[in-house]
């Protein structure tokens, strides 16, 4: 394990675009006393662009409790994490989710079936802030869990590349969460970067706990799938324009041209129950 996570100590600590840092710290800033660390990952990570697009964060904190005034948030963050807020800075525009360093933990490791934190997390990112060593020791535990449980909840097949094994697992985890990505997704989260999956294998190979267990992806689609809606449903009441960034998500991804109109801002909550089944039978989520 410890090779691992030298390794992603190392990529964690890669420098970003200053105005991801300074983002970053701005985010932070509007926690205080609860930000623990900002980590940056997702697709503008992956193409190094950022103008015109909405970058992603996470925000970790010590407590849900000490980030929100508001209790109700605080029980939101709490019963399905994570929240999700919209942020924009210096002319960029972001979404950052909210979750405590110990949901973090736990969210990264096999303990968990939801598979939206480690299969992000198995991904490269950036720990572009901390509050203290300590903190940032914490986040760099947190991620080194991520891609051993990626590996194990995917299974070893005989003879199997580990590339192969790779992009086999992101596609199982894409198929447990909606998604307005177009086929092929997957395979090309691990071919923009082969070189960092062939680093990265033989030590997260090994940091699979012998008792790991594979399989159950019949209960994990059932699960991701009511989870990802509930998230939906609560972002229409957590997350400023949530209606419009689901739109927006799913025209960019899918090459749709849906347009939300006025009572859908206006009653967002049914607009989001209603919208996602005439997604999915229209294939344009998955």
């Amino acid at each position: 394990m410890s090779d691992l996570i030298d390794l992603v100590r190392a990529e964690l600590s890669t420098p970003v675009d200053p105005r991801v840092a300074a983002m970053a710290q701005a985010i932070a800033a509007e926690y205080p006393g609860s930000a623990r660390a900002v980590l940056f990952y997702g697709s503008c990570l992956r193409m190094s662009e950022l103008d015109g697009l909405m970058l992603d964060f996470y925000l970790i904190v010590s407590d849900y409790g000490d980030a929100y005034p508001k209790r109700w948030m605080a029980a939101a963050n709490r019963l399905i994490p994570p929240n999700v807020f919209p942020f924009a800075h210096r002319g960029l525009i972001a979404k950052y989710a909210v979750l405590s360093e110990s949901d973090f933990h736990r969210l990264n490791g096999p303990e968990t079936r939801n598979v939206s934190v480690w299969a992000r997390f198995a991904q490269p990112s950036r720990l572009v802030w901390a509050v203290d060593d300590t903190a940032r020791d914490r986040a760099v535990a947190a991620v080194a869990r991520a891609a051993p449980t990626l590996l194990a909840a995917a299974g070893k097949v005989d003879g199997e590349a580990p590339l192969d094994w790779w992009r086999r697992a992101f596609a199982l985890t894409y198929s447990v969460e909606l998604r307005a990505e177009r086929a092929g997704r997957a395979q090309s989260v691990v071919d923009a970067d082969t070189d960092r999956y062939q680093r990265f294998s033989a030590p997260a190979m090994a940091a699979i706990p012998v008792a790991a267990r594979s399989g159950a992806w019949a209960r994990r689609r059932i699960e991701g799938k009511a989870l990802s809606i509930a998230r939906l449903a609560k972002a229409s009441l957590t997350y400023a324009g949530g209606i419009d960034y689901l739109a927006w998500k799913i025209n960019r991804h899918a090459g749709t041209k849906i347009e939300i109109k006025p009572w859908q801002r206006r009653w967002p909550l049914i607009a989001a129950v209603t919208l996602v089944p005439r997604l999915i039978k229209g294939g344009a989520i998955r």
